[in-house]
């Protein structure tokens, strides 16, 4: 099979990219047609912190992943939703995990992304009758628009319906603005689960995700 003839210009674009500061590349035309290639191919994606920056996968697959510390436990049953950690905090070690100057317009996010679980039903027709289980997570990636400060996607597991014994639960994931995907299950076992796979193949594009089954919104 014949070996690609951009593959190794496009191996020393991943390399500019993450040994710059910004993540920048030139500006002429060879560059910006191997950041096509590596985008189409999701390798990069537009940088959350340097506007016209990149950053690519393979940095991004050191980032950690934040839920609350406590999920395995309450997925297998071990403890009550009360239990869990709080969105608050989950979102509190994010924000500290970035360096110093990032972290001011992270927490300009905080009450987009943890919100009230009354609100995020009301985006999906859900009745405020009972507070349902509102679960937040944060993994590295894109959307069609970057992501939150370092480059993390934000969404949240959640129940739509009057009590827990009937509607659906959702696994909603965003970028900044209004990318967004979305999972519909009949079972909170089921979202949980798809949860579970969420954290574990980050980082990723949003429309990566319709092969999981997600639908974007």
């Amino acid at each position: 099979m014949p070996q690609d003839s951009n593959a190794e210009f496009d191996q020393t674009v991943l390399d500019l990219i993450e040994h710059s500061p910004t993540g920048a590349v030139p500006g002429t035309p060879s560059y910006q047609d191997a950041i096509k290639r590596l985008r189409a191919t999701h390798q990069v994606y537009p940088s959350a912190d340097h506007k016209g920056g990149y950053a690519t996968a393979r940095s991004l697959a050191r980032a950690p992943a934040f839920h609350a510390a406590n999920l395995d436990d309450f997925i297998a049953g071990r403890i009550a939703e009360e239990a869990l950690e709080s969105n608050a905090v989950v979102y509190s070690r994010y924000v500290q995990s970035l360096p110093a100057e990032r972290r001011a317009a992270a927490e300009a996010f905080r009450v987009k992304v943890i919100g009230k679980p009354a609100q995020h039903r009301a985006q999906h027709g859900g009745a405020t009758v009972h507070e349902p289980l509102h679960v937040l997570f944060l993994v590295s990636g894109a959307g069609p628009h970057p992501g939150l400060p370092g480059n993390y996607l934000h969404g949240a597991v959640f129940h739509v319906g009057a009590d827990d014994a009937t509607g659906s639960w959702v696994v909603h994931v965003h970028d900044s603005d209004d990318g967004a995907a979305l999972f519909t299950a009949p079972a909170r076992a089921e979202a949980l689960a798809q949860l579970r796979e969420l954290l574990g193949c980050a980082p990723f594009h949003l429309d990566e995700l319709e092969a999981l089954g997600f639908r974007l919104v």
